[in-house]
This record gives structure tokens, sequence and C-alpha cells, in this order.
């Protein structure tokens, strides 16, 4: 990263205040369509093993930063390299210069550590993106240019230059990065939802949640309409009652509804909703699917997600994160128990 620039206070926030600003991030970026090519997770064995899951959390903050977007931009800006060290000062595997480090990391962390500079990254790159489609909207920018490569943009040459330029700016740099990236994240991109047909339930189904992809997870939050207010009940964080988003189920109850065009009511329940239904051996899997998880052991469901193909996850987690695609390969969805169902 080249930038040395502060705009519109995107650089000047602490880490509390960088929360707030994340919460306004996921709202209104996370349902601009990430540009063709890019989306859908990431591609298996496309990225270093240990950077995967770092890779995918941090592409799923906000649409315009998918995980393909996110692994391009490692790959050109510092090819993996944890320690490396631009002439510019840039530091870490994701070329933070040390003025702008504090202000998207947390106390104590350091550009050099891939643990925290990935998610920075994510939280950076989707502030950008938010920055510029306000911008759009209130005529500063041209609507003709996607907010995907007016982040990279911005991520490169600081906001100010594409203020500055009303666009990506000509300076001999900014342009072949934008374009590198963009040409390379398709290779990263993992194919997820494409096996389900144009038109059908499963497309309706995924397409409707995947539009909420960086909205916070709220206890008990979603119904047939969409986000709502969370509960501060037993087992929900101490902010989930001043949040607007959804739980695993009320997510996927949504999603649901919408695809059968609200001929399927489901319950608020992860358990419920996958006790009904088509039963579906877990080696048909197929994208739409929903799939219900319990603790080994145990016969009820805890947790519930839909499933995008290619080992991935699109869901609503755990209190203090939001809608997001994670990778089923890891240790703990492996360890748990599946049951799987399909609707429509």
């Amino acid at each position: 990263m080249k930038w040395l620039v502060a705009v519109m206070g995107i650089l000047a926030l602490g880490p509390v205040a960088m929360t707030a600003v994340l919460d306004d991030v996921q709202s209104a970026s996370a349902r601009v369509p990430p540009i063709p090519g890019t989306g859908g997770g990431l591609r298996p064995g496309s990225v270093p093993d240990r950077y995967g899951e770092l890779v995918q959390s941090a592409g799923s903050i906000c649409a315009a930063a998918p995980p393909s977007v996110i692994a391009a931009q490692i790959q050109q800006e510092s090819g993996w390299n944890p320690t490396a060290i631009s002439p510019a000062g840039a530091e870490g595997i994701s070329q933070f210069l040390p003025s702008t480090w504090p202000h998207w990391s947390k106390p104590g962390e350091s550009p050099f550590h891939p643990e925290a500079a990935i998610p920075a990254q994510g939280r950076y790159d989707c502030a950008i993106a938010k920055t510029m489609t306000e911008a759009q909207k209130v005529g500063r920018l041209p609507k003709s240019l996607d907010p995907t490569s007016l982040m990279l943009a911005g991520y490169n040459a600081g906001p100010a230059a594409i203020f500055a330029a009303h666009g990506i700016p000509q300076n001999g740099q900014t342009p072949d990065y934008v374009r590198s990236i963009l040409a390379s994240a398709p290779n990263f991109a993992g194919a997820t939802d494409t096996t389900a047909a144009a038109g059908s339930f499963a497309a309706r189904e995924i397409e409707t949640a995947r539009k909420y992809l960086g909205t916070p997870y709220a206890w008990a939050g979603g119904d047939y309409l969409g986000p709502t207010r969370g509960q501060c009940s037993v087992g929900a964080a101490a902010n989930d009652c001043i949040k607007v988003g959804f739980d695993c189920s009320g997510l996927v109850l949504y999603a649901v509804y919408v695809a059968s065009h609200g001929a399927i009511r489901l319950s608020h329940s992860a358990d419920e909703q996958t006790r009904h239904g088509t039963p579906v051996p877990i080696a048909q899997l197929r994208p739409g699917d929903l799939i219900g998880f319990t603790d080994p052991g145990s016969s009820v469901a805890h947790h519930v997600g839909i499933y995008l193909g290619n080992d991935q996850l699109l869901n609503a987690p755990e209190s203090n994160e939001m809608v997001r695609i994670d990778s089923l390969a890891t240790r703990y969805y492996r360890n748990q128990q599946w049951r799987a169902v399909r609707y429509g």
C-alpha cells in the first residue's frame, strides 16, 4: 500500500470507533454484488493452507471484497510473504504502512503477523468500499465504476487520489494494480453456488442469503421480512439486543421463505429446520441444502447453514460475528455431527 493520507476520517479511527464504522460498512456495502468471476468463496488449494481460513473470514465482511479478491490482493502486495517490507516502508503480508496500521488493528498486534494483518486488510478494504459507494450515491464518483475496482484503487493510491481523479487515477501504477488483481482473482474463486440451476429454488435461496453477507449476527434475529433486532437473553452476548441482523436459523428461514415465494414458513429453530424437508445423505449434498450441526453425542442441532458446494457454508455463526461463508473443512465442523435436508 502506498497511500499516506486520511480521507473522510477513514484513517482517523481508534479500535473502538473502528467497530462502529464496520457496522455501517456491513450494512452499506454487504449487498454490493461482486464483479463476475470473483464470488463464491475460495477454490480449495488456491492459497497457502495456513492462510485459508483467514482469507475466507476477511473476505466475508462485505461483498465488494470477496475472499478471491483478498487473496489476489495479498498475492499482488507481498506474494504471501509475512515479513515483506516495501521500499515505501509498507510492512507484512498485507503491506500496511506504520501510519495506517494502528487504525485497522487491535492494540499490541503486528502487521508482520498474518493472523492480525489479513483481518485488518478485510476491514480496511470494506471501509474504503463503503466510502466509495457512498460517494457514488451523492455524485462524487461515477456510478459506472464498480465498487471493487474503486476499493482496490483506494487501497493502492489512497482515497484522496480517487476523489481528485474522479475515478481511478492514471498515475502509471494504480490502473495496473487494479487490473492485475481483478485478472487473478478468478484463479482463487471457488465454484460454490454455480451448480444451482439459474432460477431454481436453491439459486433463489442462496442469492437471498448472499445479499446479507456482512450483516451482524443478532441472537434470535431475523423473520420472514428480513433482519430484526436481536435479544439479550440466556446464551446471547450483552450487545445482541442492540444489533439488527440474523441468527443462524433466522437467516435460513428468511432465505427459504423468499425462495419459496412465501410458501414455506420454517420455525426459528436450527433443530426443527433440519428435521423436516427431504433428508439428504451427506455424500449427496447439493448447493442450497441445509446442514444442521449437533455436538458429538447430542441429537439436537444447535446451528444451521446453507451449503454452497466446495465445502463452503453460508451462515450466521455466533454473537459478535457476521453473516459469512465458512469452510466446512475446519476441525470444528469435521468434529460435529451433520444432518442435511433439502427444501423446494
